[in-house]
C-alpha cells in the first residue's frame, strides 16, 4: 500500500493509498497518533479511497508539552479538513473519540462519518468528571484548573468552551461504534445525540471506551468493513 508522510503547514499527515478521488480523513483519540489510520486504510485503499491522517497536538510527532486543548485542535483540524477538501471531490470522516468532538467542531458535513466511541456531549462529559472527583463548579470556577486523580485536569475555560460551542446537527450518514462498557459517554447521551440526527448505531455490549482487545478489535475492523 502507497504510504507517504509530510507536513500539513506544521502537522505531520501521513496519506495511504494511490490517488483517488475520495479520500478519508481519519482523527485518532487521546492517547493516538495518526499511523493509527494504517488499519483504516487497509480496508479502503483496495475500495478506491485514499485516507489522510494527523497527529493531534502532544500526540506521534508532536512535542508532548502541547496542549490537547479545543481551542487549539479545533483550528488545527480545520486547516488539515480545508487543505483535504480542496484535493478530493468525496471527502469523508473517520474519527475516534475525542477526534469525533473536535472533527465536529472543526469541519463542514463530510459526505459520511464513522464515529468510535465518540464523544458528543463535551459539557456532560466535564459535569461528570467535576463529579467523580467531587469538585464543584463554584471551585472549578475559582481556581482555573484542578488536577484529579485518574490523571485528567479540570479546566473552567474547558468547560466554557463546550458550553458556547454546541456540536452541529451535521446532515449526512453518520454511523457510530459504541461500546456497552464506555466508562466516558453513558449510552443515554449517544443515542440522543443519534436520534437528533438519524444516525446509525452498532453497540459491543462488552467493549470499553478504548477498542484494544483481539476482540474488541476484531469487531472495529468488520464494523468498518461493514460501513464502507
Amino acid at each position: 500500500m502507497k504510504q507517504r508522510t509530510f507536513f500539513i503547514g506544521s502537522i505531520p499527515a501521513v496519506l495511504y493509498g494511490e490517488d483517488a478521488p475520495a479520500v478519508w480523513l481519519f482523527i485518532h483519540g487521546q492517547g493516538g497518533y495518526k499511523e493509527e489510520g494504517e488499519g483504516f486504510a487497509r480496508l479502503a485503499c483496495p475500495k478506491g479511497q485514499q485516507v489522510l491522517a494527523v497527529d493531534l497536538p502532544g500526540h506521534g510527532q508532536r512535542p508532548a508539552s502541547e496542549p490537547l486543548v479545543p481551542w487549539t485542535v479545533v483550528p488545527e483540524i480545520a486547516q488539515v479538513a480545508g487543505w483535504a477538501w480542496e484535493r478530493w471531490e468525496n471527502r469523508s470522516l473517520r474519527a475516534t473519540s475525542i477526534g469525533a468532538y473536535f472533527s465536529l467542531l472543526a469541519i463542514p458535513a463530510p459526505q459520511k462519518a464513522l464515529f468510535v466511541s465518540p464523544v458528543v456531549d463535551m459539557e456532560r462529559l466535564i459535569r461528570d468528571m467535576m463529579g467523580w472527583a467531587g469538585v464543584t463548579e463554584e471551585q472549578l470556577q475559582r481556581l482555573g484548573e484542578i488536577p484529579t486523580e485518574f490523571g485528567q485536569t479540570l479546566s473552567w475555560r474547558y468547560l466554557c468552551y463546550a458550553r458556547e460551542h454546541p456540536v452541529p446537527r451535521w446532515e449526512c450518514p453518520i454511523h457510530i461504534l459504541y461500546a456497552g462498557q464506555d466508562e466516558l459517554t453513558s449510552r443515554r447521551t449517544v443515542e440522543r445525540f443519534a436520534a437528533e440526527r438519524d444516525a446509525q448505531i452498532t453497540i459491543f455490549e462488552e467493549g470499553e471506551h478504548w477498542f484494544h482487545t483481539p476482540e474488541q478489535l476484531e469487531w472495529l475492523r468488520r464494523w468498518e468493513e461493514a460501513c464502507l
